[in-house]
């Protein structure tokens, strides 16, 4: 798969085949290769977390509990901005309804809402689920070195015929993932991923979000442009 067409094709998929299985041979080339991802100083901050069969069903279902009580939890860090402002909110809204629209969800169905989103908890039945770590005394540029690696292991993940969804949505309840991870308490949860083969004709995987044209955010300069006094 060309790089280009790997990158443009990736999407969060929302329901995985659970028939299908990934071997831990599969598992742990992806990781390799994403481990070429750049990290500054190669100090390579990331922890990876692998669970499947009674760890992930543990993590599964105490994380769907707690969710489905109406428990929200607690995030270590705030992954949105703490006052929402344009043009962020309305592209975070037009996901939101966009992928409950495509579901039939609509905006008043508040147990709807809660069920799918509930979903994230089971890994959308993906068969394997992956947790990624950083030591809580690394910096901001530690984190950017971490998004480069999980990017590059699901775009990876694509050439072997996979498809991956990652998720902020266990960071609410990092307790209890951190917990039954048997994590040591100098580690922070970064967010989870589940990752398998998508189920492709069903309808939640029809959903791909609006990308903003180049133009909106890229500024090409020639001479220096002042702007600061």
């Amino acid at each position: 798969m060309h790089v280009h067409e790997a990158i443009k094709g990736r999407q969060s998929i929302r329901e995985f085949d659970s028939s299908r299985d990934i071997s831990d041979d599969i598992i742990e080339n992806l990781i390799g290769v994403a481990g070429r991802a750049p990290s500054d100083s190669n100090i390579q901050p990331w922890k990876v977390w692998v669970v499947r069969g009674e760890a992930k069903e543990a993590i599964s279902n105490t994380c769907y509990e707690r969710h489905m009580s109406g428990d929200l939890g607690e995030r270590e860090y705030n992954y949105y901005p703490v006052n929402w402002r344009e043009p962020y909110i309305n592209r975070r809204r037009a996901t939101g309804w966009g992928l409950y629209g495509v579901l039939g969800i609509k905006r008043e169905d508040k147990a709807e809402m809660q069920l799918q989103h509930g979903r994230n908890y089971m890994f959308f039945n993906a068969p394997v689920g992956i947790f990624f770590t950083i030591d809580r005394d690394m910096e901001l540029g530690s984190w950017i070195d971490c998004g480069m690696f999980i990017q590059s292991m699901m775009l990876a993940a694509r050439a072997e015929g996979l498809e991956t969804c990652s998720q902020a949505a266990f960071c609410n309840y990092y307790d209890t993932v951190m917990n039954l991870l048997g994590a040591p308490e100098d580690q922070m949860l970064i967010c989870g991923m589940s990752i398998g083969y998508a189920v492709t004709e069903s309808v939640v995987n029809t959903f791909r979000t609006e990308r903003e044209p180049v133009s909106t955010y890229t500024t090409f300069l020639t001479k220096p442009n002042n702007v600061r006094t």
